[in-house]
């Protein structure tokens, strides 16, 4: 059994997501929050552990789980919907700009 936490459109791209999810796949959960607070992409560790942390609270509340033993099993980021941006650019054209956002999941089971 586990417990599952995703965060919808998050204005990073998934691409610079996967480095840090890198980092902290398949460690306990006290050893994945320590690398996220001296992790140097911030803003993505700050979401990662305010994902963490609201599984911890779920599995809390389930009373199912014990909470020293959970591990981060899988962590990864899906593409989400890409915003269109237009740079003006020499002589009256545009050039496009795509900011991407992306999906995050955090699974996390028991050991």
């Amino acid at each position: 059994m586990s417990v599952t936490v995703k965060a919808n459109n998050l204005g990073i791209a998934p691409r610079k997501i996967k480095m840090v999810c890198d980092l902290v796949r398949a460690k306990k959960v006290s050893e994945a929050l320590k690398i996220l607070r001296f992790c140097e992409k911030r803003e993505i560790a700050l979401a990662m552990t305010k994902l963490i942390n609201s599984g911890l609270a779920i599995a809390a509340d389930s009373k199912k789980y014990d909470l020293e033993n959970l591990v981060v099993s899988s962590v990864y980021a899906n593409p989400g919907a890409t915003l269109k941006r237009i740079m003006p650019r020499a002589q009256g054209r545009a050039y496009r700009i795509r900011k991407r956002t992306s999906h995050l999941t955090v699974e996390l089971k028991e050991n």
